[in-house]
């Protein structure tokens, strides 16, 4: 079974791998090949790409444990998720209850805000 984890990493680390795994990685995952299917269009072995995806595998691996890029942006699109939602709720309260219009622009100001990070 394939590691989806692994094309996220590719986002991340993509660039620190050698061309060659960088291109079996890619047609691995994103492209679905199987590996005889990459060994005829690379003119590899079978065990080749085989072995190239699991070093590059690896190295994605290491790079992740070693710098925690992909769990670090997660993180911050949770955070920023949760950010939302409470701007979210403090609008809803405040319309309910209060109906202050700054507390709306400032709740709106984060929502703004949070957004453009999230796209950006």
């Amino acid at each position: 079974m394939k590691n989806l984890e692994i094309s996220v990493l590719m986002d991340f680390y993509g660039d620190m791998l050698t061309d060659k795994q960088k291109d079996v990685i890619e047609l691995y995952y994103d492209e679905d090949l199987s590996l005889g299917e990459i060994a005829q269009h690379e003119g590899i072995t079978r065990q080749g790409v085989r072995d190239s995806i699991k070093r590059g595998e690896g190295l994605l691996m290491e790079m992740e444990e070693r710098l925690g890029l992909a769990r670090r942006f997660r993180q911050v699109q949770g955070a920023l998720a949760e950010i939302v939602q409470c701007a979210k709720d403090i609008d809803f309260y405040n319309t309910e209850y209060i109906n202050s219009k700054e507390i709306a622009a400032r709740a709106e100001r984060i929502i703004q805000l949070a957004k453009g990070l999230d796209n950006g």
